[in-house]
């Protein structure tokens, strides 16, 4: 049974795991690159090793040095987290050869969810239905145009290694292919040493539907609900919220018994993620399965009441779920809004530096998960994200107005985050009908009405600043001219004599 667990992350994602293994009586190990001397994980774990500098290759995706931290420290199991080693199968590989409980999916498992290419093979053989495209890898560019040609444009060009958004690009005909094509590569080479490119219709004006997914090492499998994760900038996740408003209880059935089908098929254990892209006449298709815990977990917690982490740690221990698919209910509706580190208007780039002060909203049926603490630094040498604030209500309107009012609550000083843009888009009528779709921001014009907003805002704050200053004004004149009329006891004195 597992006793020790290190965290082989940092930042939110390492608390949030530090706070179950707390509730579990388990003891925690923590590793921190320099950057991260200070940080909260590092504080709250049992015990803490230093891993390395602060670049992650030499740091959070150092293998040799991560494995001696487990060595030195006796954990007898590993939490990944998400990002960095969290999807290599290498270091999963690694720790089986260790004898180290990895909480996730075996190495094997992990390794085909990770090949594109294979994983889509695996979907057909068991029916689940995957996005129509190239039958395998397109072996250069001009077998890249023959395919897109076939199946007609738009297209998207897919790093087999790709993942979060990177290594895919839209397009719209031979000549955008040709020079989309090496950029790909390049990419894709950069960030994993290898390439392999598949080709895939773009279907328009789709919603992107993810479904949590569980299995136990005895084959017992269950969904956990879905997560509608279409509100996106350049493929990178900004809102989540469940239950998804273009998913009905039939649907959610329906697509929940692909989702067990795709476990089974990958022969995956442990929580993972079913991504699906839902076309606009309602077909879902297959795309990926994430080999690992989600960014946006905590809202499937917050309506299905399950501790997601604790049910991973169970599983790991060999432990058979606790329940079946009849057995989970939902309750109630939840939004989670990615708080970044990042200017909007210039293009989304980060914002780093020191954080001197920060107030985290709280309240009925609020929740942030984030490493923020007062006179912290955003480093510039990690991922933009600083917080997960998430929001819980009966209804879909009482979830909403509840996270419009904890982000008007979250202050922020000293980095420019997303917080503005995630007020505009709760503000507009279209998300709140859930017209939803992966293009919302350019479709609905969702910065320029950001732009207006901020505008309105500054307004507002001038017109409020001047009426005070006259009020403030006039109570001083009023001060004043009273201060030279004679008082009521002297005109009373005076009137006597």
């Amino acid at each position: 049974m597992i006793k020790k667990v290190l965290i082989a992350n940092r930042g939110e994602i390492a608390l949030r795991v530090i706070r179950t293994c707390k509730a579990l009586g388990l003891k925690t190990v923590a590793v921190y690159s320099d950057e991260d001397y200070n940080s909260l994980h590092v504080k709250q774990a049992t015990e803490a090793y230093h891993i390395g500098k602060a670049a992650p290759r030499e740091s959070y995706l150092n293998q040799e040095k991560i494995l001696d931290a487990i060595l030195k420290s006796g954990a007898d199991a590993i939490h990944p987290g998400y990002g960095f080693l969290s999807e290599n199968s290498d270091f999963a590989q690694l720790c089986e050869d260790n004898k180290i409980n990895f909480i996730g999916p075996s190495a094997a498992s992990m390794d085909l969810c990770g090949d594109k290419m294979r994983c889509k093979a695996a979907m057909l053989k068991a029916k689940v239905p995957t996005v129509p495209g190239s039958p395998d890898l397109v072996k250069d560019v001009e077998e890249a145009l023959d395919v897109a040609n076939e199946i007609g444009y738009p297209v998207l060009l897919k790093s087999v290694y790709g993942g979060g958004g990177r290594g895919i690009r839209l397009v719209t005909s031979d000549k955008e292919l040709r020079e989309a094509y090496e950029t790909v590569t390049g990419e894709s080479i950069a960030a994993f040493g290898k390439s392999a490119i598949l080709v895939e219709k773009f279907l328009e004006k789709i919603r992107h539907i993810e479904y949590q997914m569980a299995r136990d090492k005895h084959g017992n499998a269950v969904h956990i609900f879905e997560r509608e994760c279409s509100i996106q900038r350049r493929n990178q996740k900004l809102i989540e919220q469940t239950p998804s408003p273009a998913v009905d209880q039939k649907t959610r059935d329906r697509v929940g018994e692909l989702v067990v089908k795709a476990a089974e098929a990958v022969d995956y254990t442990n929580l993972g993620t079913a991504e699906f892209l839902r076309a606009d006449n309602g077909d879902f298709y297959f795309i990926e399965i994430n080999a690992r815990l989600q960014v946006e977990h905590p809202i499937t917690e917050l309506v299905s009441g399950l501790d997601l982490v604790k049910l991973q740690l169970d599983i790991a221990n060999g432990e058979p779920l606790p329940f079946k698919q009849k057995d989970l209910h939902m309750n109630g509706y939840a939004i989670e809004c990615r708080i970044n580190a990042e200017d909007t208007f210039l293009d989304f780039a980060p914002s780093t530096g020191p954080v001197p002060d920060v107030t985290i909203p709280s309240g009925p049926g609020v929740r942030c998960d984030t490493y923020l603490y007062p006179g912290c630094t955003v480093s510039p040498f990690y991922d933009s994200l600083m917080a997960k604030l998430v929001t819980w209500g009966q209804t879909f309107e009482e979830s909403r107005v509840r996270m419009l009012n904890a982000l008007n609550d979250f202050y922020i000083q000293g980095v420019e985050t997303s917080i503005p843009l995630y007020k505009t888009i709760l503000k507009a009528e279209e998300y709140k009908k859930g017209n939803l779709s992966t293009d919302f921001l350019k479709r609905y014009g969702i910065i320029d009405r950001l732009t207006e907003d901020i505008k309105s805002d500054q307004k507002q704050k001038q017109d409020a600043a001047i009426a005070g200053a006259i009020m403030h004004s006039e109570f001083f004149r009023s001060k004043v001219k009273s201060s030279h009329a004679p008082s009521h006891r002297w005109k009373s004195h005076m009137d006597r004599r």
